[in-house]
């Protein structure tokens, strides 16, 4: 049976016990309402410890004042239901008063990579996320953390601030899981409504045919950026954040795609707001699978 826990002095104490026994203890930070994308997660974080601990936060500090923190979907019942075949061991679910508490004023910034990609238009996000997660490794202080390549920019995020703050956890990269048609899992789909997912589709068909541009010899960023903003445009409902070609260690711009790179988009279809990334290999690159 799964153990849910809610407060930390009980995570810290149950996750101090099982360090001192030598065990290896494995997290995976999400703010539920699960999918196959997490369930993905679970299983591969399963073979790399001996115990397991998913955390179930939708946190506060990560949401602008006009973003959909109140109605981001909060079902722990179903969660822990669809997770009980996986071995979970213990579920982290605490409240924002236990995360925060009164008068909290801390909070973990980096300099550069939040200034790409989402950070520009949710400037407080990633001081968030950095924040959260920072609290979430010194609360279950896992061996092990994983998170999906799909939010590639929190990957990154993750990966500089462990590296920064000399966090020894190992930070694991794990690819996309997509629904039959494409579309990269994410708990914000359950607010798309059947006439919008043509256009949310739109996101994967223009990731893949940027890939096949490459893949036939094209290196202008723009051109590829262009088209892909032609099929997106094509959707009325489709308003686009962003689309990019960047590096993937530092998301600066690149103009010339020569080595690999990283494709990322990010799109509001209705209210929703979507994103997703591709590696894009010249025929003369090899991909360096930076999430691993």
């Amino acid at each position: 049976m799964i153990k849910i826990v809610t407060d930390i002095r009980g995570m810290q104490e149950q996750c101090d016990t099982l360090r001192k026994k030598g065990k290896t203890l494995v997290l995976i930070p999400t703010m539920g309402y699960l999918h196959d994308g997490h369930l993905s997660l679970i299983r591969e974080g399963r073979k790399r410890g001996d115990f397991l601990v998913v955390s179930i936060f939708v946190n506060p500090t990560q949401f602008g004042p006009r973003e959909d923190f109140k109605a981001y979907p909060r079902d722990l019942k179903r969660d822990v239901e669809l997770i009980k075949p996986e071995k979970v061991d213990a579920v982290f679910y605490p409240d924002a008063q236990e995360i925060y508490g009164h008068g909290f004023q801390t909070s973990v910034r980096l300099s550069k990579l939040p200034k790409y990609l989402c950070g520009r238009s949710r400037p407080i996000h990633f001081t968030g996320v950095a924040t959260i997660v920072a609290k979430l490794f010194n609360i279950v202080r896992p061996h092990v953390a994983l998170f999906g390549q799909k939010d590639f920019q929190q990957l990154l995020v993750i990966r500089q601030m462990v590296k920064d703050l000399n966090f020894d956890i190992e930070i694991v990269g794990v690819p996309t899981v997509r629904e039959p048609e494409g579309l990269a899992m994410s708990s914000r789909n359950a607010y798309l409504t059947a006439e919008q997912r043509p256009a949310a589709q739109s996101l994967f068909q223009s990731l893949e045919e940027a890939k096949k541009q490459v893949l036939s010899g094209e290196t202008d960023a723009a051109k590829i950026i262009q088209s892909a903003s032609e099929r997106i445009r094509a959707y009325m409902e489709a308003v686009i954040d962003y689309i990019i070609v960047c590096d993937p260690e530092t998301l600066e711009p690149m103009e010339h795609i020569t080595k690999p790179a990283l494709m990322a988009l990010a799109v509001k279809i209705g209210n929703t707001r979507l994103i997703d990334n591709m590696m894009l290999l010249p025929e003369s690159g090899a991909d360096p699978n930076p999430g691993r």
